[in-house]
């Protein structure tokens, strides 16, 4: 399995401290720099990398250690600095933990994870040991064939760091699907599977019992044809109830923790006074009282929350998308991965927002349709979707069960409701009646619905009003 370690330090580690670091295997190791200086690789004899080094992120978000690696950082501000073995090479891995190692003893700091980096001395080559060509540019990817990039990752969680954000740009382009390969006890971030595409592209998970399955439907595993993929039995389909699902899987223990996610879109005039992040900003403060902490365009978030400073990365982009992740406190687990877009009707924000709670604390329902009302009449909000989940209240997604989610409340913006004949907006065929919001002369609609965990038919109710709202 590829180790990753990572030097969480008080200072920012100096030429001469990652020089020590990367003096770690000897005098005769070869330093490259690649990705515009970004990335710097420790090579064997021959040139073919053993460890690359991330350079170092400055991370002004408290608690971002905690989350993604469970490991406890200097106090914000700190450094995070990456480094990647290759994938096995055992004299890599050690290599890598003396690196992080003296990068944490020179700027003060810790090394996580620990029994990577107990080690300061010069890790002795094995003669044996031969670095295996890379498998592409990316230091991220572990294997390549014609039809995936697979990316062997052992972590807590896995986030969508830049080198795995590459990993994902870099397999759309050669048209090839991306596989995550991780032990049992992984999860995965909602940064992730936000961005995960579609087939061939999945979370694989190795297990004792059925060797992998896939960590979102379970489905049993095997490396086949150059990739992945479910193991289909005799006269079977991949959609048919026989494929085997890992016993792993099915191992599901109600918590009672809960998750209140909230999707909305925006749609602003592009405009060069236009400030971008505010609807979501509203969304957390009305829910939980407080701004988000931080966002970055990969994880860990580093920056502190700015909607000014997130509007210029996102206007410097342009007319490229912008893909964003927003973290809150320790206190209320709460992420959201945004998506902005300039498209013919003006700026697209794309939210897709949650918060964790635990078995014994409120979910803030009362607040929704205060929350709703404020972005329709404030933020030009097209749409939302607000659904109640069990599911655990860090968010992270584990490699087992966790039932969908069940509708709250659908909203259609002013906009959306301007453009229905009639009184199309207003009689639905819901029992319950709409809850009108703004102006008379221009309302939006708050549509409540059933909203109870334990029944699924509250879909049913929102696939009838959806139908209805089209004129279907």
């Amino acid at each position: 399995m590829t180790k990753d370690v990572i030097a969480l330090t008080q200072r920012m580690p100096d030429a001469w401290a990652v020089l020590a670091g990367l003096l770690s295997g000897g005098p005769d190791k070869l330093v490259n720099a690649t990705g515009e200086g970004a990335v710097v690789q420790l090579c064997d004899e021959q040139g073919r990398p053993l460890v690359s080094v991330e350079a170092p992120l400055l991370i002004q978000v408290p608690g971002e250690a905690e989350r993604l690696l469970g490991a406890t950082a200097p106090p914000v501000p700190f450094w995070w600095t990456e480094a990647r073995a290759t994938t096995g090479v055992a004299e890599a891995e050690r290599l890598a933990g003396t690196f992080a190692a003296r990068l944490a003893a020179l700027s003060g700091g810790t090394a996580w994870p620990p029994e990577a980096t107990r080690s300061l001395g010069v890790v002795q080559s094995d003669v044996t040991s031969v670095a295996p060509t890379p498998a592409a540019a990316q230091p991220a990817v572990d294997v390549l064939t014609g039809k995936v990039a697979v990316v062997i990752m052992d972590r807590p969680v896995v986030a969508m760091t830049a080198w795995l954000s590459d990993a994902f740009r870099a397999a759309a382009a050669a048209e090839l699907g991306l596989q995550i390969v991780t032990p049992p006890g992984t999860r995965l971030s909602p940064a992730v599977l936000s961005a995960m595409p579609g087939w061939p592209s999945r979370w694989v998970v190795q297990d004792e019992r059925d060797g992998y399955y896939d960590g979102l439907s379970g489905a049993v595993l095997r490396w086949q044809e150059g990739m992945f993929a479910t193991v289909v039995p005799a006269g079977a389909t991949e959609d048919d109830p026989r494929t085997p699902v890992a016993a792993s899987y099915l191992q599901v223990v109600n918590t009672g923790e809960r998750q209140l996610a909230v999707t909305f879109r925006t749609i602003h005039p592009a405009d060069e006074r236009l400030v971008l992040g505010g609807a979501l900003e509203t969304v957390w403060r009305e829910l939980t009282g407080e701004p988000p902490a931080g966002w970055g365009t990969a994880e860990p978030a580093n920056l502190p929350w700015s909607p000014r400073r997130l509007t210029d990365v996102a206007f410097a982009r342009a007319p490229e998308p912008t893909w964003l992740v927003v973290v809150g406190g320790p206190e209320r687990p709460g992420l959201a991965t945004v998506r902005i877009t300039r498209t013919k009707a003006g700026v697209e924000e794309d939210v897709t927002l949650a918060f964790g709670y635990g078995p014994d604390e409120e979910l803030p329902l009362d607040a929704l349709p205060r929350m709703a009302e404020a972005l329709a009449t404030r933020h030009r909000m097209q749409s939302m979707l607000l659904q109640l989940r069990k599911a655990g209240r860090g968010l992270t997604v584990p490699p087992r069960f966790e039932g969908p989610g069940v509708p709250l409340a659908f909203v259609l913006g002013a906009e959306e409701v301007r453009a229905m004949p009639d009184d199309r907006a207003v009689r639905t065929p819901l029992s319950e009646p709409p809850v009108r919001m703004g102006p008379k002369a221009r309302p939006a609609y708050y549509y409540p619905l059933p909203g109870d965990p334990s029944d699924l038919g509250g879909w049913a109710e929102f696939e009838r009003l959806v139908r209805h709202l089209k004129g279907a």
